[in-house]
């Protein structure tokens, strides 16, 4: 497989249930991951990008997380109805989902 030019991270962080933190599981991030490499295959996006399943990336309060390279973009709040949008417009289209996107201050 060549290495693909972009790299999608997960965040799929297990807490129990009323952790103070909460979690990016617990708020669907296993939905999330689920629905990218479906997309990734039923598209056949093999060389474009690369998913992996990560546990935490940090800010759990803007969870769920998902954070692309090489660019470095994070996306908080991300529902498996986001996943289209990041995949049409960042990974295929180079243009960041502004309104997923982490303020600064978070990332």
């Amino acid at each position: 497989m060549p290495k693909p030019p972009k790299q999608v991270f997960v965040c799929n962080q297990a807490r129990p249930p009323n952790h103070p933190r909460g979690s990016c599981q617990g708020k669907g991030g296993n939905e999330i991951l689920q629905a990218f490499w479906g997309q990734l295959q039923a598209r056949n996006l093999w060389e474009k990008f690369a998913v992996t399943n990560s546990g935490c990336l940090g800010p759990c309060d803007s969870g769920p997380n998902v954070l692309v390279y090489p660019e470095g973009i994070m996306y908080g709040g991300v529902t498996k109805e986001d996943v289209a949008a990041i995949i049409d417009e960042h990974l295929l289209g180079d243009q960041v989902v502004e309104r997923l996107k982490v303020p600064e201050s978070v990332w």
